[in-house]
Formats: structure tokens, sequence, C-alpha cells
């Protein structure tokens, strides 16, 4: 029977944000592997069904089902207290927290209307300060501006650099929450989904930082990005080497380019059925990942709020993806998380990195033979050439990330032209996620960060 490629989507989201057990010998079932099934099943309709039977087997007990159909009646009862920051937009999120907020919109050379937000000054501080640093903040893979700002005054680095002095520029790229319009193409067909990080690197960021520097007439900034924020700098500075000069500085955290040695348990089974995404994108008529729907951040009000008994599931699920790290999880930030991610991406962004991570090679989207005929006049992908990439660079990296992985990182830094330092964080647990929510960030990273900032 062919699958119902709706129901596929749900479970995908569902997979993501945590109903998915791994550690599941809390609950006192020892008769299931999950890795070992799922890794034993590339089909992706056998790897769903191989999901089923996993939630089913793990947790007998816990009728998700009920949960996701009942889950507009369990958000009706929940305190308000709970839901606030997990539903509200980033203007009003920064605003409830007495910072300011703007929205700006601009269109990039291929149609696509993006939204940056902007924190031009601190809580305390007066409207007419003149001539702030500005801070460009990246985001990663199904994310968004709201990343830098979950966790709060004096623990989000959104707010922190705004009190440090800064002008904070939080963009979003094609396709999430706050960027998902065009002037011509519709969300949901296809054609509006037919790009990459390439095409974010190239098209989306140059646009933002060429609107920030105007907007504040300044020359250059700084720019601080996070994983996929990473990715679209190193591409941006080096097929277009004259943005060099517009990067003050480039604060890499958790710095993707390289990940043939990426231990991500999930990321490996999405690897070993990349094939089966861009099947549900054919098949489909979408190519669209894992969008906000806000549907699921309901659920994951219920399941993963702190006095719930499967909270354990959404911290399972993002250990899972990133490394554990238990003692930095900040348990109570997981609905707000929930409610703002994931954000929505390309599936063609997610095979891009899955093509990483086959080839070992840091290079353009690769169409195939026929594809890359058309589009490179080759039949590989050019490679990225990082020694293009000047700029000075930090590069944040920790021995706990399941996707950032040491050595990848290391052969980063020899690659790049102008590395001005690597810091290892300390914390030997510190994952792919902690650079955003972990309890300790502001000590372990974010301090670190201004200090490197302030040398420039």
């Amino acid at each position: 029977m062919a699958p119902n490629y709706s129901l596929v989507l749900l479970l995908l989201q569902i997979l993501y944000n945590g109903v998915f057990v791994f550690s599941i010998q809390e609950f006192g079932s020892n008769s299931v592997e999950p890795l070992a099934v799922l890794e034993s099943t590339p089909n992706l309709s056998e790897t769903l069904n191989a999901i089923a039977d996993i939630l089913n087997d793990s947790l007998p007990e816990f009728n998700y089902n009920k949960v996701i159909m009942k889950a507009e009646e369990f958000y009706a009862t929940l305190p308000k207290s709970i839901l606030n920051e997990a539903t509200m937009l980033v203007p009003e999120l920064v605003r409830t927290h007495g910072y300011p907020c703007e929205t700006h919109k601009m269109k990039t050379s291929d149609g696509y209307i993006l939204t940056m937000h902007r924190i031009p000054h601190g809580q305390d501080e007066s409207k007419g300060t003149k001539d702030r640093p500005v801070v460009y903040l990246q985001h990663g893979l199904l994310s968004s501006s709201a990343d830098w700002l979950i966790p709060g005054p004096e623990k989000g680095i959104g707010y922190i650099l705004a009190d440090a002095g800064y002008d904070v520029w939080l963009p979003n790229a094609r396709g999430n929450t706050y960027s998902r319009n065009h002037v011509s193409l519709d969300p949901d067909g296809d054609e509006f989904w037919n790009f990459s990080w390439h095409e974010i690197a190239l098209n989306d960021v140059t646009v933002m930082i060429d609107y920030a520097l105007s907007k504040t007439k300044q020359e250059n900034l700084y720019y601080i990005g996070h994983s996929q924020g990473t990715t679209v700098f190193y591409v941006l500075c080096s097929e277009k080497p004259e943005y060099n000069e517009k990067i003050r500085v480039h604060i890499s955290l958790a710095p993707i380019a390289y990940m043939s040695h990426m231990t991500s348990p999930l990321l490996q089974i999405v690897a070993t059925g990349g094939r089966g995404l861009q099947l549900l994108a054919d098949v489909s008529g979408v190519g669209e990942f894992m969008p906000n729907t806000g549907f699921l951040g309901k659920v994951g009000n219920v399941l993963c709020s702190e006095d719930s008994v499967t909270q354990v599931l959404c911290t399972n699920a993002m250990f899972a993806v990133c490394g554990f790290n238990q003692k930095q999880m900040n348990a109570t930030l997981l609905p707000i998380i929930m409610g703002h991610s994931p954000a929505g991406s390309s599936i063609m962004q997610v095979m891009h990195y899955v093509q990483e991570i086959k080839s070992g090679k840091f290079r353009q989207y690769d169409y195939g033979l026929i594809g890359n005929n058309r589009h490179y006049d080759n039949t590989s992908p050019p490679r990225y050439l990082l020694h293009k990439v000047t700029a000075p660079v930090y590069l944040f990296y920790s021995r706990n990330d399941w996707v950032s992985a040491e050595s990848d990182v290391l052969r980063l830094y020899r690659e790049l032209g102008n590395v001005q330092e690597r810091i290892l964080i300390e914390d030997g647990k510190f994952n792919h996620v902690d650079y955003l929510y972990a309890i300790d960030a502001r000590e372990l990273v974010y301090d670190k960060v201004i200090t490197r900032l302030k040398a420039h």
C-alpha cells in the first residue's frame, strides 16, 4: 500500500519534536533497540513503519493518537503562563522582556521576501544611541531569529549583545516561519522550495547584510553564525570574496562545512534514507521540510512541560540529534523551543547536507550527471574554495557535538584563509544546541564571544 504522504510529513515532524524514544529504560521496556531497527530499514515506507513500532512498543500505555487528536483540547486547558512565550512571534517576545524590536522586510534578486528583526539597543538605553557596532546573527537549519532569544534576558545571546552595546540584527533565511513569501511563487508549490543553503548564502545573506549596513550607515559588521549559519558564511565569502571586507569578524558556533565524521544517529538515518526524502518531495509535489504549523508546538506544551511525565521524550530526541548533555539542558525551555522550532526549510537544504556527509567534500549541490552538466558544465559540482575566506574567523567547537565533529572542524581550520583562533568549549559534554540553550552558555561561550568581538 502506498504511504500517506501527509502522514509521512506529520510523522517526520513528530520525530523531530521529540515523540520518539531513544532511551526507553525509564519506562520499563527493554524489548526494542530503536537504532538497530531504523538502521536496518533504509526504505522510507519501512522506516516509518519502524518508527510506529518503536512508539507502540516503547510506551504501550501512552496513547499517541489521543495526544495528537486532542492537542487542541489539551492546549485550551493549559495555564497561560506556560503558553505565552511558546506562541509569541519574535517582536512580541522581545518587547515582553522590555527590549525594543523592529521588523524589516527586503526582497532578494530572485524574488523571495525576507524578514529581519532588529534589537537596536538594550533595555535601559536611549533610542538616541548612535554608532553602535552591528552584530548579525545567522540561524541554523530549521531555525529562525527566535533561536537567539528563547532563553530570555541575560541568557539569550541576542539580549546579551544588545545590553553589551551592540545593534543586533536577526535575519531569517528563505522558507522559514518569517520568510515564507515570494513575489510570484506559492510556498505551497514545489518551485518555491527549489533552493539549498547555496542560494541562501548568495541571495539571502548578501541582501540582508547590505540592508543592515545601509540602514546603519556602517561599512562592516560582526557576523555570528550557528551550524548552517556558519555554512552560508563560508559559501558567501568563498564565492563572493568581496564580502570579506564587509565582515569585521566572524564567529562560528558549531561550524559546519565538512561532515564526514558526523556521529548523530538520527542524521545518519536521514543520510541513509536521503533518497526517500527526495522521493517524498517528488511524489507530494512540495519541497518543504518540517514547517512550523503551530499544531505540534501545542502538543509540545503537553509533552514537554516541566511537570509532564513525557518530558524525557523531548530531551531524548534532542540528544539523539545533537549529543547528550543532561546537565546543561534547561528542560523548562522545551515548550518554548517547540513553539518556535522547527521553523521550516527545503528538502533540498537537507539533501545538500546528506551529500556532504556521503562525499566528504564541501561543494555545491550535486544534481547528478546530467544536471551537473547543465548547471556547471561539468560532471561533478565545484568545490567551495575555503582559502578565499579571508575575514577574521573564530571557530568555537566541542567534543560532544554529534553534528559538528572535532576532526571535521580541524580540517576546516586548516583550509580557511584567516582563522584567528579555535576555541574548544570547556564542558566536555557540550553539544550542538547547547550553543543556544545551555544553562551555562553565557559563561562557556557568550562571554568569550564578546571578548573576541571587542578585540576587533
